[in-house]
């Protein structure tokens, strides 16, 4: 029999209907080229995106030039800008205002078919760092009231190029969803005289043990309770952190750990599906969110919304968590969790890193 589930913070219900499964090999599909001709993301082709904004890159190597290893520049196409002023119009029924923000692109290595999946874990590493210092140095605009770092992979999620790539967007307004959530821990800490939700979260799922997929000294992974997307997973710190800067030296070690394992195990489990990623931390120049808990969501994209989804917020999913964390965690083929090694030491000598290891 289904069963109809609330999300741990917001008022999201989700139907788990496991009678509608599938195995792993049926969610697998054809995995589509995005682009023809020149990358404008890999070395050598600097000058074709707009001027860098900042790189991790060998000592004498001149920006827009070879020598990186992680490079952020704007979007091309973005969404929104940084130049102006922020004015909003309200009339009526109608509320606007203009376009201000920011649209980022952190190119995460110059090797063009190397996900996170493939990168070694320094690489990774790296990318979390480039992850911190840009949300820090966006916090200091006054005009942004959030800023979000995502990862479309795949044509079906959303990326419109092949070569691995995150995204960072600031915003002048908090997005709904976020702002769902914090409505939501908020009560949480009050009802509760000042516990965090997300601090229960992790205890009670570790506890219960039947969702836990990973976890180390400063990390849990977990499939949601209420997971609305086969094979979904989220990340937690185990310490209190509402905002993803303040994590530690040993806690980016041990996040590039994390990170590469699930994704790994995404990879291995359904031949490298198309997925999103984004990582949920407090909103910036206004209050102090301390009830708050940032997190990191990977969302798969094996499954489609159609019109009872849309039409009533209900989401279905056809993938117990429980069924998804064993599944997640379990022993990878001998045959396929090779090949994931074979990538990632082809990564490592084709990348130009860091002196420290």
């Amino acid at each position: 029999m289904s069963e109809i589930r609330k999300d741990y913070v917001t008022d999201t219900w989700v139907v788990i209907s496991e009678e509608r499964a599938r195995r792993p090999k049926d969610y697998i599909r054809t995995h589509l080229k995005l682009q023809n001709g020149t990358c404008v993301f890999c070395e050598g082709n600097e000058k074709q995106t707009p001027p860098e904004i900042y790189a991790f890159r060998s000592a004498g190597s001149m920006p827009d030039s070879p020598g990186w290893w992680i490079r952020t520049v704007p979007n091309k196409f973005p969404a929104l800008r940084i130049e102006g002023k922020q004015e909003r119009v309200t009339s009526s029924v109608f509320s606007s205002m203009n376009g201000i923000g920011c649209h980022e692109v952190i190119v995460e290595s110059p090797a063009h078919d190397k996900p996170i999946a493939l990168l070694p874990a320094i690489q990774v590493r790296e990318v979390i760092e480039m992850y911190k210092f840009r949300l820090a140095d966006l916090s200091n605009d006054r005009r942004f009231k959030y800023i979000i770092i995502f990862e479309n992979h795949g044509a079906e999620a959303g990326a419109s190029l092949e070569h691995p790539h995150s995204q960072v967007i600031a915003t002048p307004i908090i997005p709904v969803h976020v702002a769902s959530e914090l409505r939501g821990a908020d009560n949480f800490f009050t009802d509760m005289g000042g516990e965090c939700i997300f601090d229960n979260i992790i205890s009670e799922e570790l506890k219960a043990g039947k969702r836990v997929v990973f976890q180390n000294s400063s990390f849990v992974c977990i499939t949601p309770f209420a997971s609305k997307y086969p094979y979904e997973m989220m990340i937690l710190p185990r310490r209190h952190m509402p905002n993803f800067t303040d994590i530690s030296e040993s806690e980016v070690n041990d996040l590039a750990e994390m990170l590469r394992k699930c994704f790994n195990s995404l990879y291995t489990l359904l031949d490298d599906p198309p997925y999103n990623f984004y990582i949920h931390t407090a909103p910036v120049n206004g209050r102090d969110y301390l009830f708050y808990h940032w997190h990191l969501e990977i969302t798969p994209r094996v499954s489609r919304l159609a019109g009872f989804e849309r039409g009533t917020g209900f989401y279905i999913n056809t993938l117990s968590p429980e069924t998804a964390a064993q599944m997640l965690a379990g022993e990878q083929s001998e045959s396929r969790q090779s090949t994931v090694e074979n990538h990632v030491a082809t990564a490592g000598t084709n990348l130009r890193l860091p002196e420290e290891t």
